[in-house]
């Protein structure tokens, strides 16, 4: 029996429950991996409100795309993977099928990636989804280039930070939107071109100001919400804004109309667009990997807490106090 991380109905942080599940055997395609650490994010915080993009289909559920660990075993019509191997698993799966919120999981071989050596459970648990999105988003779909400006928001999550990182590997400019100075000189250490602080300063202006009129060239969102009209406003003419994220928990209106039907391309986005691609899997690991290696990259761990604090884990995440991945540590005695 291993410790598995379920909810029983949905809700708030305290539903988590450890309860003693059989973890079985890995069924065709699948392998079996000990789970070392945990990367908690945004995405499980809604699937257990049932707030996600999809919905939860039963109840107990299990939680949880990205994990760091080590391979026990290996099913039927697996190749390239051994047991013993140290992996990372990357969110390229529903949760309404697998979970990794445990001591021990199942899941699809196709959502590991190897662990480069230098990387331990924690930072293998940290890495991945950032570091796969941002460069999902800015450089595989959007073709980001050196002297374009990105507009960013949400920047001290793990995904933001990550982006900011991305965008100064390729040579693009970062502009930050954050709501308060709490932040600031963090996401300026970070890598920040330009911190705007939305409580006191007029966004749209701003950004207009610091590229001389023209705007951005993309504009990341991560909040959406009404707050997606302002952002249009500094898209520059033929740009895009990419929604990543729905941080703000309210309906997302489409700007253009109010806008005046500006040249305004507006596209989602999910990670599951690279990891569930074979080919953009590998692209993009290779660039992280690379990244890594350099030491251009470097995954931001905000705070580490044991699998019994799973709850207190998740309270944290919805603080919004956070800077950089939260990650989740699981002890075999």
């Amino acid at each position: 029996m291993a410790r598995t991380v379920r909810f029983h109905q949905a809700g708030g942080p305290d539903v988590l429950r450890l309860d003693d599940v059989d973890p079985g055997e890995p069924g065709p395609g699948e392998v079996r991996v000990r789970v070392d650490a945990v990367g908690i994010n945004r995405a499980e915080v809604l699937f257990r409100r049932d707030q996600y993009i999809e919905p939860v289909k039963q109840f107990p559920s299990r939680l949880g795309a990205e994990a760091a660990g080590v391979i026990e075993t290996i099913g039927p019509d697996v190749t390239g993977f051994a047991p013993g191997q140290a992996v990372s698993v990357v969110p390229a799966f529903s949760q309404n099928d697998y979970g990794v919120y445990a001591e021990q999981a199942i899941v699809p071989a196709s959502a590991l990636v190897n662990r480069p050596d230098g990387i331990d459970a924690i930072a293998g648990a940290a890495v991945w989804m950032p570091y796969l999105t941002a460069y999902g988003a800015m450089v595989e779909i959007a073709g980001l280039r050196a002297g374009e400006t990105v507009v960013l928001n949400a920047a001290s999550s793990s995904v933001g930070l990550a982006a900011i990182q991305t965008a100064n590997r390729v040579g693009a400019t970062p502009l930050v939107v954050t709501r308060t100075r709490a932040k600031r000189q963090r996401l300026l250490a970070e890598g920040a071109a330009e911190v705007i602080v939305s409580d006191e300063e007029d966004v749209a202006g701003r950004v207009l100001d610091l590229t001389a009129g023209r705007g951005a060239e993309y504009v990341f969102d991560a909040v959406a919400g009404p707050g997606v009209v302002n952002l249009a406003r500094v898209v520059a003419s033929g740009g895009t804004l990419f929604l990543w994220g729905a941080q703000s928990g309210q309906p997302t209106p489409y700007p253009g109309f109010e806008l005046g039907m500006p040249a305004l391309n507006l596209r989602t986005y999910t990670v599951h667009e690279i990891t569930r691609d074979p080919q953009r899997l590998l692209r993009a690991t290779a660039f992280v990997s690379s990244g890594l290696l350099a030491g251009t990259f470097r995954p931001v761990v905000d705070r580490v807490f044991p699998l019994e604090q799973i709850v207190q884990a998740h309270e944290h995440m919805e603080s919004n106090s956070q800077v950089g991945k939260i990650v989740v540590s699981v002890d075999h005695g």
